[in-house]
């Protein structure tokens, strides 16, 4: 299964903001939303993605306010990213290597989806039910 398959599942929809947003702006979008991450872009460049992770870590346990911090401030500018062509073990192994939960995917440079370490595991559970049955199916002929 390629990363495009688990698009055209799951949608293409990405948010974004801009990295002169401030922190909180940026929670109260992932929040509305219920994401985990936000991408960063401007224009149609991807400038970098900023996640729960990185607001519990670089804001509350260092003590700064949200509401008075920008999304460049704390956002993780070195973004892996994943083409729609990638297969699902490649993602695993990124994920897994660069402890990352979340990977744009860039289509020519430019941003056309999210998928997100839930996504990967959902579309794994499926194509281990589909072998399942089709074993189940084999044995039962």
């Amino acid at each position: 299964m390629t990363v495009n398959q688990i698009l055209s599942t799951k949608g293409k929809e990405v948010y974004s903001i801009l990295s002169t947003n401030t922190v909180y702006e940026a929670l109260t979008v992932m929040s509305e939303k219920n994401i985990g991450a936000i991408l960063i872009i401007e224009g149609t460049v991807l400038k970098g993605v900023l996640s729960e992770r990185d607001y519990a870590r670089k804001i509350v346990l260092k003590s700064k306010s949200s509401k008075k911090a920008f999304v460049h401030e704390i956002m993780e500018t070195n973004v892996v990213t994943v083409s729609p062509s990638d297969n699902l073990e490649y993602c695993m192994e990124l994920m897994s290597t660069k402890r990352v939960r979340h990977l744009p995917v860039l289509e020519n440079e430019i941003v056309i989806g999210i998928i997100s370490i839930s996504d990967v595991v959902k579309a794994i559970i499926e194509m281990q039910k589909d072998t399942i049955q089709h074993l189940n199916s084999y044995i039962t002929q």
